[in-house]
């Protein structure tokens, strides 16, 4: 089974749609995904992931396949940070805000740091991986522990178009790892994909494995200059965003 994880197009957050670079991007994206035999395809409820997804859908004629899943919209959740910053979403936090707390590193112990206890961050956490858990079981892989067992061995490929605080979380859950470092070292920028597949190496028995992450090939074949949303500045002494 492969999953493709695919970020929305370069957004305007204010009418949740897309820019004009935006649907340059969701253009370039599904020419590429039209070459891929992409079995279903689901989105997030808000509107610059399901503009993306369209886009993709109607290239591969798949349109009115899509199925909107809840659980795929952006995991933003208010919290006041130890530092007492004020943040409206779990991944923008500082270096000295986490990284000298060995604990944001536990895949089972991370929402027990107070700030995410108070936010009751773990409730969140767990309506996504269920929400993923269940469509996994619809395609053939039970949860159970820390890998799947396989009742229905599959070589489907699904699309998830979301969000990339959001795509964290998945990889958090099909890897078995902390959300924390996986939002502050990592950054999926607009319109890329990331692949994962299922391994079985042994009968009954699967585990996930990426291989490949935030991929924007797409958009460098159609000479298309990538977009900074999701990054910070490279230098402090730069006019590119602090926070």
């Amino acid at each position: 089974m492969r999953i493709l994880i695919i970020r929305h197009g370069d957004p305007d957050y204010e009418n949740d749609t897309l820019t004009e670079k935006g649907k340059r991007e969701a253009t370039l994206l599904a020419q590429r995904l039209k070459k891929e035999k992409i079995d279903a395809f689901y989105t997030s409820p808000l509107g610059r992931a399901k503009d993306t997804c369209l886009y993709s859908a109607r290239a591969c004629g798949r349109e009115n396949d899509v199925v909107v899943k809840d659980w795929l919209q952006e995991f933003n959740h208010p919290l006041t940070l130890a530092s007492g910053r004020k943040r409206n979403i779990p991944w923008d936090m500082l270096p000295t805000e986490w990284t000298e707390e060995k604990k944001m590193y536990d895949a089972w112990g991370w929402h027990k740091q107070k700030c995410y206890r108070k936010a009751d961050m773990k409730a969140a956490y767990d309506y996504v991986a269920n929400g993923l858990d269940e469509l996994l079981q619809e395609n053939g892989y039970v949860r159970e522990g820390n890998r799947y067992r396989v009742e229905t061995p599959n070589t489907k490929t699904i699309a998830l178009f979301c969000h990339f605080g959001l795509e964290m979380v998945l990889m958090s859950r099909l890897c078995n790892i902390s959300p924390i470092p996986l939002w502050h070292h990592f950054t999926a920028l607009t319109s890329s994909v990331t692949t994962i597949f299922s391994e079985e190496r042994r009968k009954g028995v699967a585990t996930f494995r990426c291989a490949g992450f935030g991929d924007i090939g797409h958009l460098y074949a159609g000479e298309e200059e990538p977009s900074f949303s999701a990054r910070f500045c490279e230098v402090f002494d730069s006019e590119d965003r602090h926070d």
